[in-house]
């Protein structure tokens, strides 16, 4: 039976600092995405190609979307970059980690009379620094958009207001809120992303041949999923912060 472990493995160490498996795939994520925008920019033309075609209604189409949210066609393409950037990066972080070879190359370790193997590579989001830390960003960036738009009284007073007992008892239950929101950000990301490798593993090391097939499928859909919901919730959080009461 494979050896399963929640916590990320370090595979290298830099300057005193643990290199984990699950950082090596997060930074992979953003080189390949890096990369992926250097190469579409390079095409882009008046008279654009299907690819291009194609990429243009998408972002219409996520512009409509969040053009219902915020109001306004100026605020959504305001806040499109950060919400895009969270989807694309949550996105590419799942799916990477569920192609062959994920989790079955890497080296193993010999400590305590025990061997043990350490995966190369493994899903970035399967790691709880990553998506607390990713949520962390989300939370913070809807403060600092709120902020920005209403002013840092109009903003604070949401949270800390002596208008009444009850204006203070809501504002109370806000300022909770924002932290169940950082908590519920990640522990949904990290469950159903670590969960789904597990069942993968397990299922590949029971029945190798066809049947993990559908449950790869299926990973593929719950990662895009994650990556909607994601990006949907931090879209929703930042009209909320950017209105006033």
């Amino acid at each position: 039976m494979p050896h399963i472990e929640i916590a990320a493995a370090p595979i290298a160490f830099l300057f005193g600092i643990p290199i984990t498996n699950t950082l090596l795939m997060s930074t992979i994520a953003v080189a390949a995405l890096a990369l992926l925008a250097f190469l579409f920019l390079r095409q882009t033309s008046l008279i654009p190609t299907p690819i291009q075609n194609a990429f243009e209604m998408l972002v219409e189409m996520v512009l409509g979307m969040m053009e219902g949210v915020f109001g306004s066609r100026e605020r959504a393409e305001q806040f499109f970059p950060v919400i895009a950037t969270i989807f694309f990066f949550v996105l590419a972080s799942n799916w990477l980690g569920i192609l062959p070879g994920i989790g079955s190359i890497g080296f193993y370790e010999f400590a305590n009379s025990e061997t043990t193997f350490i995966p190369l590579f493994r899903s970035a989001a399967s790691d709880i620094n990553f998506t607390l830390a990713l949520a962390i960003i989300a939370v913070f960036s809807v403060h600092t958009f709120g902020v920005a738009a209403i002013g840092v009284s109009s903003h604070i007073s949401k949270f800390i207001s002596f208008r009444g007992p009850i204006e203070f008892f809501v504002g109370i239950l806000e300022l909770i809120s924002e932290i169940a929101k950082m908590v519920s950000f990640s522990f949904r990301l990290f469950g159903n992303v670590f969960a789904g490798e597990v069942l993968l593993v397990i299922t590949g090391f029971l029945i190798p041949y066809a049947v993990p097939v559908p449950f790869l499928m299926l990973e593929l859909f719950v990662g895009f999923i994650q990556a909607l919901v994601f990006a949907m919730l931090t879209m929703v959080f930042t009209s909320i912060a950017v209105s006033h009461h």
